[in-house]
C-alpha cells in the first residue's frame, strides 16, 4: 500500500496546498487543493473518495473533479463516501446549480458522475483488500477520521480534531498502527483559537497523544503557513519521546 500526501496544508500558497492524501492510485482521502498535482491521468484512476468533513479545505475538488473528468465518468461514477452531515453539505452548498453544476444529476440522475454515499462513523469499507474505517473525532462540524489496513499494514489520519477519546480508542482496538497522520493546525501561542476553532496545538496534542498504545511514526498536518518551523519545534518539545515528522506535499509512504 502506497500513500502519496497530494497536500496537507492549513492554507494555500505556491509551494503548499491543502488536505488530500492518494492511497495506492485510486483512492483520496479528502480532496483538497492539492489534488490538482495529479496529471489528467492520475485523476481518471480515482475511483473513490472519502471525505472527513465538510470544510472546504477538505472538498474542494470534488466538484472540480466532476466537471474534468465528466465524459470519463459517464457510466461509472466517483464514488464519494462521507457521513450523512457532509453528503447534505454538498448538497445544500456545493451541488446546488447556484455555486456548482449539480452532477449527482448530471447528465441525468439514473446515470450521474457523482455518486454520494453514506457513511457512519465505525463502519468498514473493504477495497480490493483495503479495509478503510471511519472513526468519529471532535471537530466544529461533524468531523471522522480514518484507519487504513491492507496486508499487515495500516495507516491512520485523525482529519481536522482536538482533544478527544474516541480517536484514540478506536486506534487502540487494532494490533499496530504502523504510521499516523495527524493535525497540529496552530502553535501553543494561540492556544484559545486552537479550542475555539476545534484544532490541535502542541500542548493539547501532547495531552492526548499518549493516550495511543501503538508506538509508531507521527506525522504533523495541517500546520498553518508561515507557522510551520514554530510548531514543528513546539511538537518535538512537547513530545520527546516520539518520532515527529513535519508532513510535507509530495512524501510517498509505503507500507
Amino acid at each position: 500500500m502506497k500513500v502519496r500526501v497530494l497536500g496537507c496544508s492549513g492554507g494555500v500558497n505556491q509551494k503548499v496546498a491543502t488536505t488530500s492524501f492518494l492511497v495506492d492510485d485510486d483512492i483520496l482521502i479528502d480532496a483538497g487543493t492539492g489534488v490538482g498535482d495529479l496529471t489528467l491521468d492520475e485523476m481518471r484512476r480515482v475511483k473513490h473518495i472519502f471525505i472527513t468533513h465538510s470544510h472546504l479545505d477538505h472538498i474542494a475538488s470534488v466538484p472540480l473533479l466532476a466537471d474534468t473528468l465528466f465524459d470519463d465518468l459517464i457510466g461509472q461514477p466517483l464514488i464519494v463516501h462521507a457521513q450523512a452531515e457532509t453528503i447534505k453539505a454538498f448538497h445544500d452548498h456545493i451541488f446546488n446549480w447556484t455555486i456548482w453544476p449539480d452532477f449527482t444529476e448530471l447528465p441525468d440522475k439514473s446515470n450521474a458522475v457523482v455518486k454520494l454515499e453514506v457513511m457512519a462513523a465505525g463502519e468498514t469499507v473493504e477495497l480490493s483488500g483495503r479495509q478503510i474505517e471511519m472513526i468519529r473525532v471532535n471537530h466544529t462540524v461533524p468531523g471522522v477520521g480514518y484507519y487504513v489496513e491492507s496486508d499487515g499494514k495500516s495507516f491512520a489520519f485523525s482529519g481536522d480534531t482536538t482533544s478527544n477519546e474516541n480517536f484514540w480508542a478506536s486506534l487502540n482496538k487494532h494490533e499496530a498502527v504502523d504510521l499516523l497522520f495527524i493535525e497540529s493546525a496552530f502553535a501553543d501561542e494561540e492556544l484559545e483559537l486552537a479550542k475555539v476553532a476545534f484544532h490541535y496545538c502542541p500542548q493539547l496534542l501532547a495531552i492526548d497523544l499518549p493516550k495511543l498504545q501503538h508506538k509508531t511514526r507521527v506525522c504533523i498536518s495541517h500546520l498553518k503557513p508561515g507557522s510551520e518551523q514554530q510548531i514543528m519545534q513546539q511538537c518535538k518539545a512537547a513530545l520527546p519521546d516520539w518520532e515527529i515528522y513535519q508532513l510535507k506535499s509530495g512524501d510517498v509512504f509505503q507500507l
